[in-house]
C-alpha cells in the first residue's frame, strides 16, 4: 500500500498532532497518523521497535553508550501511530559538549513499510519545536547531513566537537534552537549526569 502523509494539524505544543495518510489510489481507506509525547506505557513497544531495526548492534554504538544510565526526556520524545500501532520513534536526551548543556536526538524510528511518507520528518520537528518551547538552545545527533539539513542540522565543524568513541566527523551534526545557541561551544560530548574530568584527576 502506497501512502502519503497531508493535511499535518498541530495542536497545541503540548497535545497530540494528526495526519491524513491517504494511499495512492482513491479506492483505499483512509488512516490517521497520530504523533503524540512518549508514555511509560508505550516502553516496551518502543523496545520491539528498536530491536527490529537496530538489532543487538545497537548496544556497540557511540551515541548509544552516550546515552546508556540517562534516561530520554518523555517530554521530549514522540511516538507515531497509524490508528493503533506503533510505527515509529524519536528520543531526545540531556547531554553536555563540554560544559553546554544540550540534547541528543536519537534513536529515530519508522518501521520499515511506513518510511518515504514524512513521518521521520514529522517526528524530529515536533521534538524540535517542544525543546524549543522549553527553553532548550541545542540538539545534536549522528546522521547523515543531507536528509537531517531539511530539519535544520549542518555537520559540526571538525575538532570542534568530539565524541567518546569512533564516528565519523561528517556525521556528526547540530542544530541550533536559538540562533548563535553553537558559538564558542566546543569539548567532548557525555552524558547529562557524568562530571567533568577535573584537569588535576
Amino acid at each position: 500500500m502506497l501512502l502519503r502523509v497531508i493535511n499535518l494539524l498541530s495542536c497545541s505544543s503540548a497535545g497530540p498532532w494528526r495526519a491524513s495518510l491517504i494511499p495512492a489510489t482513491r479506492t483505499m481507506t483512509d488512516l490517521s497518523l497520530t504523533v503524540d509525547v512518549e508514555t511509560p506505557q508505550d516502553a516496551l513497544a518502543i523496545e520491539r521497535l528498536h530491536e527490529r531495526i537496530f538489532g543487538p548492534g545497537r548496544f556497540a554504538r557511540t551515541a548509544y553508550r552516550i546515552r546508556e544510565g540517562r534516561d530520554h526526556v518523555l517530554d521530549l520524545s514522540f511516538t507515531a501511530r497509524v490508528g493503533t500501532l506503533l510505527v515509529g520513534s524519536v528520543w531526545l536526551t540531556p547531554i553536555r559538549i563540554g560544559e553546554t548543556a544540550a540534547l541528543m536526538l536519537g534513536p529515530l524510528t519508522v518501521e520499515p513499510a511506513f518510511r518515504g511518507r514524512g513521518i521521520a520528518k514529522i517526528l524530529i520537528e515536533r521534538s524540535l519545536d517542544e525543546a524549543r518551547g522549553q527553553g532548550h538552545r541545542l540538539v545534536v545527533l549522528v546522521g547523515d547531513e543531507p536528509y537531517y539539513a531539511r530539519s535544520g542540522f549542518r555537520r559540526v565543524p571538525k575538532g570542534q566537537v568530539t565524541m567518546p568513541g569512533p564516528v565519523d566527523p561528517a556525521r556528526l551534526l547540530v542544530a541550533e534552537l536559538v540562533e548563535g545557541a553553537f558559538e564558542n561551544v566546543k569539548g567532548p560530548v557525555r552524558p547529562e549526569w557524568e562530571p567533568a574530568s577535573s584537569s588535576g584527576s
